[in-house]
C-alpha cells in the first residue's frame, strides 16, 4: 500500500474505488502531476472515472493536507504528494520539470532579524530554477 493511501486509510477517510486509483496516482518519488495528467493515469486505471471527481478528489486532498498544491511560473497547478516532509522545489525553466530537494539548513534562519519588518515569520518557501539534463542536451 502507497504511503498516501496509509495515511488517508488512518485519517477514516472514505476510500472509494476513484479516490483510491487517484492516490495510487499520485504514488511516488518526485510526482508532480497536473489535474489533466492525474486524470489521464486515473483513467488507465478506472477508464470511467470523471474529470471533475479527478478535480474534486484532488482539492480534497489539498484541504485535508494530505497533498500540496504547487504553482510556478503561471503554469498548470501540480500536485505533490510528499506534503509530510519538508522539501523544497527545483523547476526546470524550459520543461517545468518539478524535481523535490532537501538543502541543508533552515531558510527561515536565513532571514535576518533587520529584514522581517516585524513580521512573526512561519514558513518560508524556496523555488530552485534551472535547466533539467534533458532541456540542456536538446
Amino acid at each position: 500500500m502507497s504511503d498516501l493511501l496509509e495515511r488517508l486509510r488512518d485519517r477514516g477517510w472514505r476510500l472509494t474505488a476513484q479516490r483510491r486509483v487517484v492516490a495510487e496516482v499520485l504514488d511516488g518519488d518526485h510526482v508532480h502531476y497536473t489535474a489533466d495528467e492525474v486524470h489521464a493515469r486515473a483513467t488507465d486505471r478506472l477508464p470511467e472515472i470523471a474529470r471533475a471527481t479527478v478535480y474534486n478528489t484532488l482539492s480534497e486532498l489539498v484541504a485535508l493536507g494530505e497533498v500540496l498544491e504547487v504553482s510556478t511560473d503561471g503554469r498548470a497547478k501540480r500536485y505533490d504528494p510528499n506534503a509530510r516532509h519538508s522539501h523544497q522545489h527545483l523547476v526546470c525553466s524550459r520543461c517545468g520539470t518539478i524535481r523535490d530537494v532537501h538543502p541543508t539548513g533552515d531558510p527561515l534562519t536565513a532571514l535576518p532579524e533587520h529584514e522581517r519588518f516585524g513580521f512573526a515569520v512561519a514558513e518560508a518557501t524556496v523555488t530552485y530554477r534551472g535547466v533539467c539534463p534533458h532541456c540542456a542536451d536538446a
